[in-house]
């Protein structure tokens, strides 16, 4: 009874117990967790639809000089460049035995440059010397042989007409005369073949010495001692092409790219002024050497060709310069009162945006826009804006700005505004 007793002390009751299958299981976790998965792809999607970059043009923040657009009606950069360069090459296959630049070197035209491996195109030489002494030399045992036939013709000739040998031999002595001419003339040819194989063998050695082909300075050297060079493509290998490239700096000149909008400014002859980004506070009387009659489709430019008055050591291939074309020429006298260059930097007047009641400019840093507040200067540039403030010489500016860009945004650069 006692153990009955406790039997029924361990029963669980009824109402107690918790019916099997009736709890609420994983079901509704996994439809929660699959909702919360689409919200969170939901506001990803919004996230990057909303921030998609806007594709800009853009343009640089420039330097001001002092009165450089003084009386300008335009202004445009570009590079200097050369009008007269060459790389210097080899005119046959060769290994370099010698190298005698280095860059900056200043050369003048015929001077040695650099040579070739020569032992292949010398003996080639002696050869055909040789070959062409030989020749003269049969030729003179033909003319021998030529004066001594004539001679025996002529005697066999009045010893027939006396009877005393026949006419057959005074016949054959004349054929033999015409055969030993026949055999000088074509030896004579030969010879004359010969000389002409000495020519060209002495014009390819001759190709082994490598000379400047005009005065100038050496701006790269290409090859080295032990290298081969080709005039001719090794197609990836390891032949060089040239040995270096020689510049003519008087033949310096500025290609400007102007926007065709506003290309019927520029006239030939018309004044102008350069200055170098190197050197801004150097100004280069210049003047337009021409107009290049057609435009680049992608930039909506034209190329101008502008002249160097004044040719300087410190002008070099491919500096950006900046030039403005000026309505009249400025005089030395001009030159030397002019004030000095204004603080701030030039932007495309397009750059300014109105942004609640204020002008704006967007700097572009890393695909990123910033908004800054800026006060343009009464005056005008040509086509560009000096802005005190705001903007430092360098920055990327955004041109022509949509109105629905603000700060903060993500940009696309499209193709560099024409400036």
């Amino acid at each position: 009874m006692a153990n009955a007793d406790l039997l029924k002390e361990l029963r669980i009751e009824k109402h107690l117990r918790e019916e099997h299958g009736q709890g609420p299981g994983r079901w509704p976790w996994i439809v929660g967790g699959v909702l919360l998965v689409l919200v969170l792809i939901a506001l990803a999607g919004w996230f990057v639809l909303g921030r998609r970059a806007i594709e800009v043009q853009t343009a640089q923040a420039q330097s001001p000089v002092a009165n450089a657009a003084a009386g300008a009606v335009l202004q445009a950069t570009g590079y200097v460049t050369a009008r007269r360069q060459a790389t210097v090459s080899a005119q046959i296959t060769g290994t370099l035995t010698d190298v005698l630049i280095e860059e900056g070197d200043h050369v003048k035209e015929g001077q040695v440059v650099a040579r070739l491996d020569d032992s292949q195109y010398k003996a080639a030489l002696d050869a055909a010397r040789t070959t062409a002494a030989a020749s003269h030399a049969l030729v003179a045992q033909f003319q021998a042989q030529l004066a001594q036939n004539q001679r025996d013709a002529v005697r066999n000739e009045e010893l027939a007409a006396k009877g005393l040998v026949s006419k057959q031999l005074a016949e054959q002595s004349r054929t033999l005369v015409d055969s030993t001419r026949a055999q000088l003339l074509s030896q004579q040819r030969s010879a004359a073949s010969a000389d002409a194989q000495v020519v060209v063998a002495r014009v390819n050695f001759d190709y082994c010495v490598i000379r400047a082909p005009f005065d100038g300075v050496i701006t790269t050297k290409d090859a080295q001692v032990g290298e081969i060079v080709s005039p001719f493509s090794a197609g990836g290998g390891f032949t060089r092409t040239g040995v270096g490239t020689v510049v003519d700096m008087d033949s310096l000149e500025v290609d400007v790219d102007v926007n065709e909008a506003y290309i019927g400014r520029v006239k030939p002859s018309m004044p102008a002024e350069a200055v170098l980004d190197a050197y801004p506070d150097w100004k280069i009387p210049a003047h337009v050497i021409a107009i290049v009659p057609a435009a680049d489709r992608g930039k909506a430019t034209v190329k101008v060709r502008v002249a160097l008055e004044k040719k300087d050591a410190r002008i070099v291939p491919d500096m950006g310069v900046r030039v403005s074309f000026l309505e009249q020429k400025q005089d030395q006298a001009q030159a030397q009162t002019q004030t000095q260059a204004p603080q701030g930097a030039l932007v495309p007047t397009t750059a300014i945006a109105q942004r609640d009641g204020h002008g704006v400019v967007f700097i572009v840093s890393s695909d990123i826009v910033q908004q800054r507040s800026v006060s343009p200067a009464a005056s005008k540039i040509g086509d560009q804006s000096l802005l005190p403030t705001g903007v430092q010489v360098g920055d990327t500016v955004v041109v022509s700005p949509p109105a629905a860009l603000k700060d903060g945004d993500r940009v696309k650069l499209a193709a560099k505004a024409a400036e």
